[in-house]
């Protein structure tokens, strides 16, 4: 397919993180003007999911992804580089699954399997924050959004969670502006993840977020909307349009 240019802003496809939906974004001030696309996580593949992105608009657009949702966009970057005009990607990880992780995610599945997801969402809780002991008020907001997520999305989650691969080679042959963002105390992905991530792509910028945990477009919105905007303007704003060969 070939593209010519025009005025038609480039559309964001926002991605959120495990047990988290599109309210996770709710304090993030979007571009003026862009089409925004919240893909939710419902299937047990990374490859599927990474499908599902591609399959939310057409053409070029800036990807949004915090968590399993950035992992996922980088899946999607690996089989479609050239629809990846840019990236914001926060509390993640770019590397393969470690072995003490599958038994985490086996044992929070077979919770669920019994009947027991509010135990999942307790257990998961006190890692979103910085100090591990978010107020009531926090604590609160999180329960509804995964609750609102529910079991048969949060098993998809977990299954697909198994699947991922190392990304870091499709991220050393990304072309497009790049912006990396760390809570300082992420206790599930921690600033190091990040730095490696950064590293990967070149002109890539990293943010080290002070007293900010795991759930950044919560803890620290007006951060993730600056490099949001950021890598907007640098992949121009604008997409081309697609023209018949």
């Amino acid at each position: 397919m070939e593209y010519e240019d025009t005025d038609r802003r480039l559309p964001l496809v926002v991605v959120p993180g495990m047990l988290c939906d599109a309210s996770l974004w709710r304090d993030v001030r979007f571009p003026d003007g862009h089409d925004v696309h919240h893909v939710a996580l419902r299937r047990g593949d990374i490859g599927a999911l990474a499908e599902d992105v591609l399959a939310a608009v057409e053409g070029p657009f800036v990807l949004v992804g915090l968590s399993l949702g950035a992992i996922v966009g980088f899946e999607a970057l690996r089989r479609a580089p050239e629809r990846i005009a840019g990236l914001c990607v926060m509390a993640t990880n770019a590397g393969p699954p470690r072995p003490g992780q599958y038994a985490a995610w086996r044992a929070m599945d077979g919770l669920i399997a019994a009947d027991r997801f509010s135990d999942v969402v307790e257990q998961t809780l006190p890692g979103m924050f910085p100090d591990r002991t978010p107020s009531p008020e926090a604590a609160g907001r999180y329960r509804t959004m995964a609750h609102a997520v529910g079991a048969t999305a949060a098993r998809a989650q977990l299954a697909a969670q198994a699947t991922r691969t190392d990304a870091v080679p499709a991220l050393r042959t990304a072309r497009c502006p790049t912006a990396v963002l760390a809570g300082e105390q992420d206790a599930l992905c921690p600033p190091a993840y990040h730095r490696a991530i950064a590293d990967s792509v070149p002109g890539a910028t990293l943010a080290l977020l002070p007293d900010a945990g795991h759930l950044l477009p919560w803890q620290r919105p007006e951060a993730v909307t600056a490099a949001l905007r950021a890598v907007v303007a640098a992949a121009g704003g604008t997409r081309p349009a697609a023209v018949a060969p």
